[in-house]
């Protein structure tokens, strides 16, 4: 797809989803604005992508801090004239059990995933609401949002609200022109696909475990500014784990 003279932020850029997301605005023309609170690699991933010609920007930013998702896109806005698409990836989740979880470590699972997703669409939208296109808001959230396994609640609940916000948001934010969707992926592997055991695939309907490049589709989809009509929808991308039934034999 083309994403010429589009502005792109994507927070939890350096890594995992967020990386494959980044690379591929940046390789289909669009200007991707990286974030992440791991700066090392967040500069490393912007010095390989201006090496290949692409625009990229790198922006050290803790979404958790107001200040410092204010600071970003005022240089997304300024440095490229405004802004086209944001990209809610940043996200942490805490394995725990419910007895041992502190409140510490619940504020920062949802200060995270989900604070910072509102502080983030939030501020982008005052400038998006300012372009005749208006605008796209994509949420990462987690099939975790409708389906659990243990000592999984902070994170369960932070995906649940993403789901929630996206709604709300595309509600509020339709009039100027500002589309809001969400992505729950499922199964993603970010690491080494080869080293994944034959079960590991086959327990999916689609037979395979899924890849950074398959949610790139969905944000890429989403974001078309030729999908207008597409607003307020919540996109399961999980090779069709969530509609399986699983009993033991």
């Amino acid at each position: 797809m083309n994403f010429n003279n589009q502005t792109v932020i994507i927070t939890g850029a350096s890594r995992g989803i967020g990386r494959g997301v980044a690379e591929s605005y940046a390789e289909a023309g669009a200007h991707v604005i990286l974030a992440d609170v791991q700066e090392d690699e967040g500069r490393k991933l912007e010095q390989k992508l201006k090496d290949q010609g692409r625009l990229a920007d790198f922006i050290p930013c803790d979404v958790r801090k107001e200040e410092d998702v204010i600071r970003l896109v005022d240089f997304a806005a300024e440095s490229a004239g405004g802004i086209n698409i944001v990209i809610n990836n940043a996200g942490v989740s805490r394995w725990k059990s419910p007895y041992d979880l502190t409140i510490e470590e619940w504020d920062d699972v949802l200060n995270t995933n989900v604070r910072s997703s509102f502080l983030l669409s939030r501020e982008a939208a005052k400038h998006m609401k300012k372009q005749e296109s208006g605008g796209s808001i994509v949420q990462i959230s987690s099939t975790r949002s409708v389906m659990s396994e243990p000592n999984s609640e902070a994170y369960a609940a932070s995906k649940g609200a993403l789901v929630a916000l996206t709604h709300a948001l595309a509600i509020s934010l339709g009039p100027d022109r500002i589309r809001v969707n969400c992505i729950s992926p499922g199964w993603i592997e970010t690491g080494a696909y080869d080293k994944l055991r034959q079960i590991d695939h086959e327990q999916h309907p689609s037979r395979r475990v899924g890849v950074p490049q398959d949610i790139v589709k969905a944000c890429f989809y989403l974001t078309d500014p030729e999908n207008s009509f597409v607003t307020g929808s919540h996109l399961v991308v999980d090779g069709g784990m969530t509609r399986k039934m699983i009993y033991e034999p």
